[in-house]
């Protein structure tokens, strides 16, 4: 069981770290260096997130439509290899739009749709073989070594990219990426390789197939799944709302170099990487909820942190922010996760899955969204770039505390009782309504 732990980390990392040049380096040369506006930075870091409603298709899709006798495996590389393809080129995207701003706009819609497909086709993929291959019980260890996993992908990328960036050239930033785009490919197929079995089609559940009206009644008609998933939209739109405003807000008010505001993401991430071995230790010691809850704190009080700092042009207070910033955000990864994984049903794992998942990337649609316009628009009407950026973390605090009240009210037991009843009476249920 450990190796095939060990092997879905490895896909977790390939995926995650595909984005970890764009979001740590790629945002802050075209916000800073280019002077492209936050908005339209923001608008192509969404565009893989307008194609989240996919996931549930997927899910329920390969749920009973296996590829070679493999139901994961083949949507996991096809997924991969999107997004490997999208990080390797998103850098001609960024000189593009600085010499063609119509032109380079419409080129990156393809480059980002491509690696935002990639997305929703590996994530649904890699988390169904992963609830299915570690059971009930081994679920919160499995998400805790893949997070781990992850997080150290994510720190040694961000170290690594931002010395293959020092100093800064357009040469040295294509460069870094190809690299980045070669260890996600390598480190993907190896995860792959002898990880799922293979299923016989007699063995698949029934054969139903699902409308997109069906599929979402069955969600809709779960009053514990509908909370559970604008809790999920409102809690990762705080968090991953900061993801393309961190680093030009340090360049901005501390006037921090490109190596500098790089390597802020491997500070995050090494806090993260200590809460997520620390949130391991407490399953099943601690409640999921209680853990999340913990989550939730420390992050709200990383924002005031950086709301602070800025107001008061102090590195400390910043440095503060993102560690506390990077240790609730790994508690509450955890938590989150391992609650996510109880919110499914043993049949319809995919479909469950894929409804989460495309709550993820709702979420960073209108945070990453909400970012860029807020702080475009503040920055103009104040004339004060620093004013947008506070703004956005003012509003992204608030949205902690929301997510924190609502935390209270879910209830995984209430879930399983209404999903007494199948998928596809609920389904056939809403579609007669």
């Amino acid at each position: 069981m450990l190796r095939k732990r060990l092997q879905l980390g490895l896909i977790h990392v390939a995926v995650a770290i595909t984005l970890v040049p764009i979001n740590s380096t790629l945002n802050r040369v075209l916000i800073k260096e280019m002077a492209v506006s936050a908005t339209l930075v923001a608008i192509l870091a969404i565009l893989p997130y307008l194609f989240s409603p996919i996931q549930v298709w997927i899910g329920s899709f390969s749920d009973r439509h296996p590829i070679a006798g493999y139901r994961r495996t083949p949507y996991i590389l096809l997924g991969l290899l999107l997004c490997v393809l999208g990080v390797a080129i998103s850098p001609q995207v960024a000189f593009l739009l600085d010499q063609n701003r119509f032109l380079g706009t419409l080129v990156g819609i393809l480059v980002f749709g491509a690696w935002g497909m990639g997305y929703n086709f590996s994530a649904v993929s890699y988390l169904s073989l992963a609830s299915e291959i570690s059971g009930e019980k081994g679920r919160g260890r499995t998400i805790a070594v893949m997070f781990v996993m992850m997080i150290i992908g994510i720190i040694l990328t961000a170290l690594t990219v931002s010395n293959l960036v020092d100093p800064y050239t357009p040469a040295a930033l294509q460069n870094a990426f190809l690299v980045v785009a070669i260890a996600a490919l390598v480190m993907g197929v190896i995860g792959v390789l002898k990880l799922e079995e293979k299923v016989s089609v007699r063995a698949l559940p029934g054969a139903e197939h699902y409308s997109w009206g069906q599929m979402f009644g069955a969600i809709l008609q779960n009053r514990q799944a509908t909370f559970f998933f604008w809790y999920l939209v409102i809690l990762l739109a705080a968090i991953l709302a900061q993801d393309i405003l961190l680093e030009p807000f340090g360049a901005e008010a501390f006037d921090m170099s490109v190596k500098t505001t790089t390597r802020i993401t491997s500070i995050w991430g090494a806090c993260n990487l200590l809460t997520l071995v620390l949130a391991g230790i407490l399953e099943g010691r601690i409640h999921k909820k209680t853990v999340a809850r913990w989550g939730g704190w420390l992050t709200l009080l990383g924002f005031l942190l950086i709301i602070s700092s800025g107001l008061l042009r102090n590195t400390g207070v910043f440095y503060s922010g993102v560690i506390f910033l990077g240790s609730g955000t790994g508690l509450a990864t955890v938590s989150n996760l391992s609650l996510m994984l109880d919110m499914t049903t043993p049949n319809n794992v995919g479909l469950y899955v894929g409804a989460w998942g495309m709550a993820n990337a709702l979420s960073r649609l209108i945070g990453t969204l909400l970012s860029g316009v807020v702080r475009d628009v503040i920055t103009e009407l104040s004339q004060s770039p620093l004013s947008g950026y506070l703004t956005v973390f003012a509003i992204e605090a608030f949205f902690i505390g929301v997510s924190l009240v609502m935390l209270g009210k879910i209830s995984v037991e209430q879930f399983r009782k209404a999903s007494a009843v199948s998928v596809v009476e609920r389904a056939a249920l809403a579609s007669d309504v």
